[in-house]
């Protein structure tokens, strides 16, 4: 017979053993749904690198399709936070098309130097967006309604100043802001030298930073990854990085509009994620009755959030007015619902409290690579509205599931 301290240390085993089949368990799951949205831009671009004859992954392809999705990307940024905050903007199309509208009659009409017009720009959808802020926060009416009345005013002050027609071409000075490549320090021959350094320079940041983190994390016993999940990111993402900029490297290097997305995405992840004013944003979304019973002046923190997504529409407007060379009245056309749609993709709740920027900008690469890769395979717009519109169904409908499940 087992004696009692036998059986209670074989008791203690077995329940270790369970602990550590559920924490593996929970971990597997959380990365999962960490990671989900990244394994499927991968499937998806192998689907379409297959499918197009290994047309999509070359380096023009690859840097075509950054320049071609920068300006919904810059919309993906802004309308996140919105999302975060429970509201929706419909506007952000049409106030993209106004400023850039603007910027055209201030560079190409007045010859107003390149610097200042795209200032004068940017104040502009600044007040666009305090406009639109003061109906939502300090007024109270639904930002559907706010936006979606936006949508129609500054769609029609956009064919106002350009009275029907197109003003162009803009100078090249404001070109290279969308169309132009960081040039090559090195003289490299047909390889950009200097964009390959950039990818090395970045990988040494990112393993020195996420070193320095795991340290902090186990010196103060916060949950960290397992060393060997951990080594395998790792690997992974410097591997990524400078399969990426070897691609670039191949063709012209590092776009100029890649470094502005970079800037903006590390700025607005910071923000998110480690300041006061994110954490307010969550909150609000998250229940706006307890964040104001928590002192938080939600109205403020609405205002200043719909007032930087008119700067980010602002910024958009102006990288596709630089990118076409020219201010249309149809520019930004169905704008929003693209960033809207990057937004629900990359995991953003449409009950407000949850997303990221990170998740944003993956969801708007999902759309982009769908767009391009059924570009290349011939499939009509037609059908390429109505396969978008079923995955942003899908997504909504996921984040639907997960949180009744949660519940």
């Amino acid at each position: 017979m087992q004696s009692l301290a036998q059986k209670e240390s074989n008791r203690i085993k077995q329940t270790d053993q369970k602990a550590n089949k559920s924490s593996l368990g929970n971990l597997l799951r959380e990365n999962m749904r960490q990671y989900s949205i990244i394994i499927s831009l991968i499937c998806i671009m192998i689907f379409f690198q297959i499918l197009s004859g290994g047309i999509l992954l070359k380096p023009l392809n690859i840097t075509n399709l950054i320049l071609q999705n920068s300006y919904i990307l810059v919309l993906a940024i802004g309308m996140v936070l919105v999302i975060i905050l429970g509201h929706i903007d419909l506007s952000v199309g049409s106030i993209a098309a106004f400023t850039g509208a603007i910027s055209a009659i201030l560079m190409v009409n007045d010859h107003i130097p390149t610097f200042i017009a795209v200032v004068v720009s940017l104040l502009i959808g600044a007040l666009v967006g305090a406009w639109q802020g003061f109906w939502v926060a300090y007024v109270r009416i639904p930002s559907f309604i706010v936006t979606l009345a936006g949508m129609l005013i500054f769609r029609g002050l956009t064919m106002v100043v350009l009275k029907g027609t197109s003003i162009a071409p803009f100078p090249v000075s404001f070109q290279k802001m969308s169309s132009g490549f960081i040039p090559d320090l090195f003289m490299g021959a047909s390889l950009n030298i200097f964009t390959i350094v950039i990818g090395i320079v970045l990988s040494l940041i990112l393993v020195l930073t996420q070193i320095k983190q795991r340290k902090n994390q186990l010196k103060y016993n916060l949950y960290s990854q397992p060393i060997g999940l951990f080594i395998a990111k790792l690997v992974a993402t410097v591997a990524i990085i400078n399969l990426f900029a070897y691609v670039l490297a191949t063709y012209e290097g590092v776009p100029n509009i890649l470094v502005i997305l970079v800037v903006l995405i590390l700025a607005y992840r910071f923000v998110t994620r480690k300041t006061i004013a994110g954490r307010h944003i969550y909150a609000i979304g998250g229940n706006e009755k307890a964040a104001a019973l928590s002192g938080i002046k939600t109205k403020g923190v609405t205002f200043w959030v719909f007032v930087n997504m008119g700067v980010l529409a602002a910024l958009s407007g102006l990288l596709f007015a630089a990118r076409l060379n020219a201010a249309t009245p149809g520019a930004g056309n169905l704008f929003e619902l693209d960033a809207i749609a990057a937004c629900f993709i990359g995991g953003a709740s449409a009950y407000g409290g949850i997303g990221t920027v990170a998740g944003a900008i993956i969801g708007g690469l999902v759309m982009g690579v769908m767009n391009n890769g059924m570009s290349l395979l011939g499939i009509g717009i037609d059908w390429q509205q109505g396969i978008k519109g079923f995955v942003l169904l899908l997504a909504v409908a996921f984040d639907i599931y997960n949180k009744n499940k949660a519940s």
